[in-house]
Order: structure tokens, then C-alpha cells, then sequence
């Protein structure tokens, strides 16, 4: 496991990028403030997805994880209240943030979030953004803005019913209330729930299996599955066949034949 430092800007100790063979891990590092989310700590998410999205990185995969007993109670309300009477500070910074999560969700590589304890408002926000998201049996997840007067501004208004459906996402948005893993699972937030003790070692094991498979086929999985809950169904098929057409161009799905057809693991050029 080799840390990798954050280029670019100063994460001011709330974020750790790691690199663990081919999966690139960004680790919540602010456990005594439950791992508040600050501009220094989404500076440094973007830095490290830069880092780990360059095509000679060797990274296939991401894992975003945190430190201590929460995966994060959201954003730093001491730095938002500063920011309070400063209408054009806000919104950059709203700007900001929102720009860091969509460079998640869009990125080329599979993220996979792994949640212990709390992920609430603006780190359930994070795991919204994330591809496959795993939970250990303790965990919760809710949004509390409402408890605060606040209205969900990193796009929980926009996502949360797009993956849970809008009657249970208004109902978490009014109510404050949280649900446990079981309930996330059951409502297609989240994909799976382990033991405690095996959240780190499952999470990694999913990421490293993803790391084995073509990057280039990940990529237009994740592009055309995210895409389609923005097109009609006939045209998200005809833009399916198109890039089925593309990849089949490339050296991984002739490499994945061959290796079916000689019975052996295929190893992917990426």
C-alpha cells in the first residue's frame, strides 16, 4: 500500500489518497470531526480522481473510504456559516463542490464506496455520486438538512429520487430520519451489507476483481448505463449498438474470446 500525495492543493490533512496495487483509495481522513466535508477535503477528491484517471496511472478502479467510526456526517457547517451572508462566495463554492461530485460520477474508472457507521446529508450525497456502495451492518444513512433549515445542496434533491424512487426520497429529505443498511439495501441505495470486520476486506476484493477486467469495457458500461436515465429507450439503444460497434475495435474483447476459447484468465491490456 503506497500513499500517494495529493498534487495540486493542499488537503489540509482531511483527505489521504492511497494506491493499492491497480485500485486508487480515497480515504475520509477527519475522524474527530466525524469526517466533515471541507473545500480542502473536495479539493483533494478532485486532485486525487485527476491522478488516478491519467492512462498511465495503472489505476483501474477507485475506492472512496473513511477513517474512524463514520463515513461522514456531511459538510463542515462552521466553514458554511461563514459563507452565509457572502452570496457569491456560496455559490462558487456550491459551484465547486457540485463540479468535484460529477467528476465522480462521471469518471472513467468504477468507484466503489465503502460506509461504516453514519453517512448522512452530504455524505450520503458522496455515496449518491459512486457507482457500487458497501455498508457494514451498523451503518445509517439519512438526510438531516431539514433539521438545520437548510435545503440538500450538493444534489440529493436530484439524485436520491433518480435511485430510490420520489416518494421514499421526499420522505428521507422531510422526515430527517435515518435508515439502516438493510432498508438501503432493500431500497436500491446502496448493493451490499457485510460484517464490520469484513467491510474493508470485501470493498477492496470487489474493486481488485474490477481491476483485472478491460478498462476501456468498464468505461462504456458505466457511460451508457448513466446515460440512459437521460435518453428515450429507442435512442439509448441505438447509441448502445454504436459503441458496441467501437469497443469491438479494440484489442480487450478479441484478448476476452481468445482467452474463453483457451480456457484461461484473459489479461486485459487496459
Amino acid at each position: 500500500m503506497e500513499t500517494m500525495p495529493v498534487s495540486g492543493k493542499d488537503a489540509g490533512g482531511h483527505v489521504t489518497a492511497i494506491r493499492c496495487g491497480a485500485v486508487g483509495v480515497i480515504e475520509l481522513s477527519r475522524p474527530d470531526k466525524f469526517n466533515a466535508l471541507s473545500r480542502a477535503a473536495f479539493d483533494a477528491i478532485a486532485a486525487a480522481m485527476e491522478q488516478f484517471e491519467r492512462p498511465d496511472s495503472g489505476i483501474r478502479a477507485v475506492l472512496i473510504r473513511a477513517q474512524g467510526k463514520h463515513f461522514s456526517t456531511g459538510g463542515d457547517l462552521e466553514e458554511a456559516r461563514a459563507m452565509m451572508e457572502d452570496t457569491a462566495r456560496l455559490d462558487e463554492f456550491l459551484r465547486h463542490v457540485g463540479s468535484v461530485l460529477q467528476k465522480v460520477e462521471a469518471s472513467t474508472l468504477p468507484v466503489v464506496t465503502a460506509c461504516q457507521g453514519l453517512a448522512l446529508a452530504g455524505g450520503l450525497e458522496l455515496t449518491l455520486c459512486s457507482d457500487v456502495v458497501f455498508a457494514d451492518n451498523d451503518a445509517r444513512f439519512g438526510d438531516q438538512h431539514v433539521q438545520y433549515g437548510l435545503v440538500p445542496a450538493w444534489g440529493a434533491t436530484q439524485r436520491l429520487p433518480r435511485q430510490i424512487g420520489l416518494k421514499r426520497a421526499l420522505d428521507l429529505m422531510y422526515s430527517g430520519r435515518w435508515i439502516d443498511a438493510h432498508t438501503a439495501l432493500e431500497w436500491g441505495l446502496i448493493n451490499y451489507v457485510v460484517a464490520p470486520d469484513q467491510l474493508a476486506e470485501e470493498s477492496m476484493k470487489y474493486c481488485q476483481a474490477l481491476a483485472t477486467r478491460s478498462r476501456p469495457g468498464l468505461a462504456a458500461m458505466k457511460r451508457l448505463a448513466r446515460g440512459s436515465l437521460e435518453l428515450g429507450l429507442s435512442q439509448g439503444l441505438q447509441i448502445e449498438r454504436v459503441a458496441v460497434s467501437q469497443s469491438m475495435l479494440g484489442p480487450d474483447p478479441a484478448e476476452g474470446i481468445a482467452a474463453f476459447l483457451e480456457r484461461r484468465a484473459p489479461s486485459f491490456s487496459g
